[in-house]
């Protein structure tokens, strides 16, 4: 029973993993934590009276625990930092390297990202996209049909698609399929787009 408290206590772990450093001396490199002038008095009082030496002791043991502690937490704090940076800079990379058309709208249908395939799949810079209203993209005839799809999925929250045609500009038109779904915060839609063979 003492070892699962012990386990669901974190203080304790970072505790006994300290003291296990000042024992076998491998200390962290400090973080230049500095002992405050009051701190330093009251050590210096109660080492100069023999009968507290023994208080001041316990205090200075205390006080590098303690140092100890927070530049342990401190190397975590990087630590953690450091994953969290490697992680988004994968998922990133995942999201602009994926072979489909993956865009976050706004519930309005305003991107608010887009990845890189779908600046090709509508042949404007990455950047320029953000801010537009994606249903522009389309042929006027469509448009409707890709903002009921947004309309529907973000009162239901369920995943649904449509298949809309994209205004080539001149050249030949694309059929798409956009596949919508409502983001874990109901704040946004997440739509994946590919293209899809024409209707006959």
């Amino acid at each position: 029973m003492s070892s699962s408290i012990v386990e669901a206590n974190p203080h304790a772990l970072l505790r006994d993993k300290a003291i296990a450093h000042l024992q076998a001396g491998t200390t962290p490199p400090s973080g230049h934590w500095s002992l405050g002038v009051d701190t330093l008095h009251l050590l210096y009082e109660l080492s100069s009276n023999p009968d507290k030496a023994n208080d001041a002791l316990k205090l200075l043991h205390e006080l590098q625990v303690h140092q100890v502690e927070l530049d342990l937490q401190n190397e975590e704090f990087a630590a953690n930092e450091q994953a969290l940076v490697e992680d988004l800079s994968l998922y990133r990379t995942l999201y602009d390297a994926a072979p489909l058309a993956y865009f976050v709208v706004d519930l309005e249908g305003i991107i608010i990202n887009a990845n890189l395939v779908a600046a090709e799949l509508f042949g404007i810079g990455q950047g320029y996209l953000v801010g537009k209203q994606i249903d522009t993209f389309l042929k006027a005839q469509n448009r409707q049909s890709l903002l009921d799809l947004l309309q529907h999925v973000a009162q239901s929250g369920a995943t649904d698609s449509c298949v809309a045609e994209r205004d080539g500009g001149g050249q030949d038109s694309r059929h798409l399929t956009f596949q919508a779904a409502l983001s874990p915060s109901r704040e946004q839609l997440l739509l994946a787009c590919y293209e899809c063979a024409r209707s006959s």
